[in-house]
């Protein structure tokens, strides 16, 4: 039995399209501004809008940031567009929300961004594994994307994967 063994996975034309490998690089921030609030609840604008002036807005110098408020008050919808204005010249994107928003957005852009003409009637595999932060809609997005070019798209690993779609002939 001298049979030689044949990986038929590194013969086949199969694409691996992993979306670790177009993770947005940068950091990421949290900023929250209930302690800019009176007892972590009430807003009051003039000593809101005195921290707002005060903060150092340096420290988010192309990092993409978070807005959030981690107590329970209700919070007027100007005070994070305020935050925002000293923001905007320094982050490199900015949401109202948690990390998972976050990642949600970086990742919304980076896909709609995405060339993926050269997958154009190829069979496509999206790996399943992660290692970052990759938040379910980026495979739900990233599935309609490939199923506009490739002729067939994937989930999973080559050696157990999951057909999602396969272009009719």
């Amino acid at each position: 039995m001298s049979e030689e063994i044949v990986n038929r996975v590194s013969s086949s034309p199969l694409v691996t399209f992993d979306l670790e490998d177009h993770y947005p690089q940068g950091k990421r921030m949290v900023l929250d501004i209930s302690p800019w609030l009176m007892e972590g609840v009430i807003l009051r604008e003039k000593e809101f809008r005195a921290e707002v002036d005060a903060h150092d807005w340096e420290q988010y110098r192309d990092a993409f940031v978070a807005l959030h408020c981690a107590t329970d008050a209700i919070v007027p919808g100007w005070a994070f567009m305020l935050v925002t204005t000293r923001l905007q010249p320094v982050a490199a994107e900015v949401v109202q929300g948690d990390l998972e928003l976050l990642e949600t957005v970086l990742y919304k852009k980076t896909l709609d961004a995405l060339d993926v003409s050269g997958l154009h009637d190829k069979p496509v595999i999206i790996k399943g594994c992660a290692n970052k932060p990759v938040p379910p809609n980026a495979y739900i997005w990233a599935t309609r994307k490939l199923q506009g070019v490739a002729r067939s798209v994937m989930y999973g690993e080559a050696c157990s994967s999951v057909p999602l779609y396969k272009k009719k002939k």
